[in-house]
């Protein structure tokens, strides 16, 4: 087998009894010290799961193009919907993919006086033409929310808090889930199919088709390969896990390069974050962790807010100026003149 850059972590363990939890934890922590990716096995997701997921990708993808665009994002003022091939940008250059986002399934805010990252929350738009996605994104999501919140009560513990810490302060979760495909090209490699950039929130776990690589993460000032695992999530945290620990764990970039053509890749990433209206709290760590804590890496033109609605809609505006200039003039407007 070929030697992998980022460790491999048994979700399981931590239902083999103390010893084994105990070096989960352990290892982790120091996964998402040092690194801040790794791979993720034993999760317990249904291969015929996976397999309706990835066929689900596949067909969604194969739909005419007036079916897509029946839900294109620049109808969704909640930046919902499909994007076209080129249609996100990733600091301000144009990524190579096309794609479907999903969110919670919430009636649109009303309130003229709810705060501008209020308008985030909405209905998803749907492909008529695929009625059968909705129900196979439902359930892979309950898995994924079960897996997220497990490693959520590990990581608590082992940074030496209470185990229900992050329950607390989370709310409603804030999940996205992105279905993602990278047409390949032509062009000399590499070529942006994601530029670089950290996540913006707290954890990402990812599915990657099968025998695909194009992912790479920046280790020791170095890009390295990152190329689907059999039977593992791909799991990185964000910049708000980051400002929690004040630097103790690591955001990482990472970046997707396109497939050369006549290939493709799919791929699904899993968003789980804090309610828009939650706040992490900065994580009290005992002192012989505080000591290697790095403090947190803060870009002036991007910068990390604690209040996790701020950093969602912030992310959203850029990476969907079109989406943006359509259903959120005014608020492109503020952003230009502070």
């Amino acid at each position: 087998m070929t030697e992998l850059n980022l460790p491999v972590l048994d979700l399981s363990e931590l239902d083999r009894g103390p010893e084994s939890a105990a070096r989960f934890r352990d290892d982790l922590r120091t996964a998402t010290h040092e690194v801040g990716f790794f791979y993720l096995t034993g999760t317990g997701i249904p291969a015929e799961l996976e397999a309706r997921l990835h066929q689900a990708a596949i067909d969604f993808f194969a739909l005419p193009e007036e079916d897509k665009l029946a839900i294109e994002n620049v109808k969704s003022p909640h930046f919902r919907g499909y994007t076209r091939v080129g249609g996100e940008r990733t600091q301000g250059k144009v990524d190579w993919r096309e794609q479907i986002d999903i969110g919670p399934e919430r009636d649109a805010e009303t309130d003229p006086d709810a705060p501008d990252f209020a308008r985030l929350t909405g209905p998803n738009l749907w492909p008529d033409a695929q009625p059968e996605l909705r129900e196979i994104v439902d359930e892979w999501q309950d898995y994924l929310i079960g897996i997220a919140r497990k490693l959520l009560r590990a990581w608590a513990l082992a940074l030496g808090a209470d185990e229900s810490y992050f329950d607390q302060h989370f709310g409603e979760p804030s999940t996205l889930l992105k279905i993602v495909k990278y047409p390949g090209k032509d062009d000399p490699t590499p070529q942006q199919g994601v530029g670089a950039h950290k996540d913006s929130g707290v954890l990402t776990l990812l599915w990657v088709e099968p025998g695909k690589a194009g992912l790479q993460v920046e280790k020791d000032g170095v890009w390295v390969d990152a190329p689907n695992v059999p039977g593992a999530f791909i799991v990185n945290i964000g910049e708000m896990l980051e400002y929690a620990t004040q630097g103790y764990l690591i955001a990482t970039n990472h970046r997707v390069i396109s497939p050369k053509a006549p290939a493709n890749r799919i791929s699904v990433p899993f968003f789980f974050n804090p309610a828009l209206d939650a706040k992490l709290p900065l994580i009290e760590l005992p002192a012989e962790l505080a000591a290697h804590a790095r403090g947190v890496t803060q870009d002036p033109t991007n910068p990390i807010h604690s209040l996790y609605g701020e950093n969602a809609l912030k992310s959203r505006l850029r990476a969907h100026p079109d989406v943006a200039a359509i259903h959120h003039p005014d608020l492109v407007a503020a952003r230009a003149t502070s």
